[in-house]
């Protein structure tokens, strides 16, 4: 049996590879999504102060940290049994919307455009955000760089930092936003909306212009049935920041809906021995194996399952782009892996509408931001949609609030399981008779990176450690023993 390993894989946050094993006749016998990469946040979070956690978890990763902190802080709010304040919520939301801009432009642009702007055969030297600079033009690779850093700077004006956010507290936020923040934060916003739209333009002109790439859309390698997770505001819309988490099944139908507190009465986690990422599933379907359908517990969360579960967006923009989606894909729910990449930058759009709507918000510059604990700490959860999906902060304290439990589901971790399958699709649809280039290993590749996969906060270990494994090889390179922890 003939193994082809790809390794490591690219334009991703963290570190993982593929595996694929080919049968007598070259065609794909089994294919493995494996992330070696381990954190282990849950274990080092101990005996911490859970005031401090909304500080430590963004530091799991520089890519998605604002999703970590306002999910931390909002399970640090149940913790201490207070809620925010009706500016700090909206104050949050606008961290939260400038977030998903420089977050989502950054995969479209920088990693997932390489493959649809100069397509997955293309040189792996020119495969890259240089190479797709050259090919749209200065002028929007600069309009790029510069909404994405305005993205940044509102982050910075609301967080304390563009990276690494330090404002939430319990029941609230440290600072208020001053009337000249707000003037700053409105005429970036202003122009974060008018980049939405030309990225909207730009996948109509590049992606959806390409007829291979659409072909590749509605392939049926790149069609899984699965269901899907995401969180929904009362009315079922579109909602990243709050509100009661909505599953539908593979046929959109909606299977069960409850409030983030009650996640464990729905979820449950998969361990497999070949990686440190764990496979959560739908504990009412339970745990089939790596199958898709509505006998598998394996569900979907991210932009094309946000897309799936609401019944629409509050915006007026992104609402006219959810119907033309739909229209153009054959109506819910959208099946398509790659139908993700459209389902962003719609999420690109509904994000641009919202902030300038909070940024114009005469609430906004309240200076009352927070609600002071007055209750004994006790055991808190916390969900927004990251980026990249839903995400689950859950922490238990002593009297002094001391954390005694930490469990952390993130977003790639709901999707590891459709990660897993996705990629073992595409491997068996393209490696035929052993035939295989540096092409065809690359759409192996894409069929995980339209998860946009953030691997550094995804791993743990189910022990609490590192388990190391050595190998004693003879000089030949025979297996003499091996030893593990």
């Amino acid at each position: 049996m003939k193994k082809i390993t790809i390794d490591p894989i690219t334009r991703l946050e963290g570190h993982g590879k593929i595996e694929i094993f080919l049968d007598d006749t070259g065609n794909v016998a089994n294919a493995y999504f494996q992330v070696p990469e381990l954190r282990g946040f849950e274990t080092f979070c101990l005996g911490r102060p859970v005031e401090e956690l909304p500080r430590i978890t963004p530091k799991i990763c520089g890519v998605c940290p604002e999703a970590h902190h306002i999910a931390s802080t909002k399970a640090v709010d149940a913790v201490f049994h207070v809620k925010p304040t009706p500016t700090a919520y909206k104050i949050r939301e606008l961290l939260y919307c400038a977030h998903f801009i420089h977050s989502h432009t950054a995969h479209f642009y920088a990693l997932a455009a390489p493959d649809f702007v100069l397509g997955p055969d293309a040189e792996p030297a020119k495969r890259n955000i240089l190479g797709v600079a050259e090919a749209v033009g200065l002028e929007l690779a600069g309009a790029v760089i510069r909404n994405r850093a305005y993205a940044q700077d509102i982050q910075a004006i609301i967080a304390g930092r563009a990276t690494l956010p330090v404002c939430g507290l319990p029941g609230g936020v440290s600072k208020a936003i001053t009337g000249e923040e707000r003037e700053k934060i409105e005429e970036k916003a202003k122009s974060c909306l008018e980049f939405a739209k030309t990225t909207i333009d730009v996948f109509d002109k590049v992606v959806l212009g390409n007829k291979k790439y659409v072909d590749m859309i509605f392939s049926d390698t790149f069609m899984m049935k699965t269901y899907y997770m995401g969180l929904v505001d009362e009315r079922n819309m579109f909602n990243f920041y709050d509100g009661d988490i909505r599953v539908v099944d593979p046929s959109g139908n909606e299977f069960v809906k409850f409030e983030p507190s009650r996640y464990l009465e729905h979820m449950a986690e998969h361990v497999e021995p070949w990686t440190y990422l764990k496979f959560p599933y739908l504990k009412n379907v339970g745990w089939k194996g790596f199958i898709s359908g509505p006998e598998s517990g394996i569900f979907r969360v991210a932009p094309l399952a946000r897309l799936n579960v609401c019944d629409g967006f509050t915006t007026p923009l992104a609402q006219t782009e959810y119907e033309r989606y739909l229209k153009t894909l054959g109506g819910k729910p959208v099946h398509s892996t790659l139908a993700n990449h459209w389902a962003r930058v719609i999420e690109i759009l509904y994000a641009a509408e919202r902030l300038l709507e909070l940024a114009t918000d005469p609430e906004i510059t309240n200076p009352n931001v927070r609600n002071i604990p007055t209750e004994t700490p006790t055991e808190g959860i916390g969900v927004v949609e990251a980026p990249r999906g839903t995400l689950f902060h859950h922490y238990r304290t002593d009297e002094l609030g001391l954390c005694t439990n930490v469990n952390l589901i993130v977003a790639t971790g709901n999707n590891n399981g459709a990660i897993c399958m996705s990629v073992a699709r595409a491997a068996r649809d393209y490696i035929k008779d052993g035939v295989v280039n540096q092409g065809i290993l690359n759409i192996c590749e894409m069929a995980f990176r339209a998860y946009d996969p953030c691997l550094a906060c995804a791993t743990h270990s189910i022990v609490g450690k590192m388990p190391l494994e050595v190998n004693i090889r003879s000089a030949e390179g025979v297996l003499l023993k091996t030893l593990k922890s």
